[in-house]
């Protein structure tokens, strides 16, 4: 064998152990303390730990460590301390994440289906959008991430996004006409802003607060524990419940990560994650009622626009998704409202 030829042997071997070792760095053992074996699985996730959704995590957390005696441990990385959301569903898909809390936004670039979540206005309500989350179709939106790689456990509420804004306040979208209004990097939220007559402009989430204080952007939208916690409230007094969309929360994990858990430790993570489910919906049902009022408290100024003009101007988003894998999706939630 010539050189050249051992040489491209030996490099194959290198990044064959690198590949190796990152698809395992999810898992660590340990002691469980009875002379076990412990399975620690690492969750990333960009909130803060005083958010609803960060406490459902953690009571999930809690009844793994339960229902195994200990054996297995979910550690939770919160604030964005391993990454961006689209980073950490990326190290997800490699392996070198067990776990990820993700919006269903982010999931846009990965599973183009996900954008029936941002479709403007098609939940009617909050009995509504649960409905549609817990039938046959939510299900299978969970499933679809298995052909990348990222498997569905739950969804999480994070509740319905409206305008919150520096100067005066979004009461028709005409009031979004010339406004820069930071939008995560979801292709559906972009389109919604542009159709409305406001300018889109992506940010991380992270950069936001000198964004709003410095004019780089005019305002924001997303729900009221969003606005509290991130203290937003700081630098943009105006929030106009519009109610546009309601993109909620997913917990996933990596498909490589899970097909290498015993059946056991398999059951245990899901049954405490349908657990953690009911949990926080609670939580975060009391804990936005506390951030309206302490937004309040604070001098923000709230608003209950009439919707009909929101929903009117965004009617012509839904011609975009007739060719697309989207249109049948929202047929589907259409058909899932009650019958008035």
């Amino acid at each position: 064998m010539d050189r050249k030829v051992l040489s491209f042997l030996a490099l194959g071997i290198v990044f064959g152990a690198l590949f190796t070792a990152g698809v395992f760095s999810w898992l660590s053992r340990g002691d469980s303390g009875g002379g076990e074996a412990k399975t620690v699985l690492k969750l990333a996730h960009a909130l803060p730990p005083a958010a609803p959704v960060h406490k459902g995590m953690a009571f999930m957390a809690d009844r793994v460590a339960e229902l195994s005696g200990g054996t297995v441990e979910v550690q939770i990385f919160p604030s964005g301390q391993l990454g961006s959301e689209t980073e950490t569903i990326e190290q997800l898909q490699r392996g070198a994440l067990a776990m990820v809390k993700t919006s269903t936004a982010a999931m846009e670039g990965f599973l183009p289906e996900m954008a029936v979540f941002g479709v403007p206005y098609l939940f009617d309500d909050d009995e509504h959008f649960w409905r549609v989350l817990e039938s046959d179709l939510g299900q299978e939106l969970l499933a679809l991430g298995s052909r990348v790689n990222i498997r569905g456990l739950c969804y999480y509420d994070a509740g319905a996004r409206s305008f919150y804004t520096v100067d005066r306040p979004v009461l028709t979208p005409d009031d979004l006409s010339g406004k820069k209004i930071r939008t995560m990097r979801s292709e559906t939220a972009m389109n919604m802003i542009e159709t409305m007559g406001g300018s889109p402009t992506p940010m991380p989430f992270g950069e936001l607060y000198t964004g709003l204080q410095q004019g780089m952007v005019d305002g924001a939208e997303n729900n009221p524990p969003s606005v509290f916690d991130s203290r937003h409230w700081e630098v943009a007094k105006h929030y106009s419940l519009d109610e546009h969309t309601r993109i909620p929360d997913m917990l996933v994990i990596s498909e490589t990560v899970w097909q290498g858990l015993s059946p056991q430790i398999q059951q245990w993570i899901q049954q405490a994650t349908d657990d953690s489910v009911a949990y926080q919906r609670e939580v975060w049902e009391a804990y936005v009622a506390d951030c309206m009022a302490s937004l309040e408290e604070n001098g923000v100024t709230i608003y209950h626009p009439d919707k009909r003009p929101f929903q009117e101007a965004v009617q012509s988003m839904y011609r975009t998704f007739d060719d697309g894998p989207v249109a049948p999706l929202i047929q589907r939630v259409k058909d899932l409202r009650e019958e008035r």
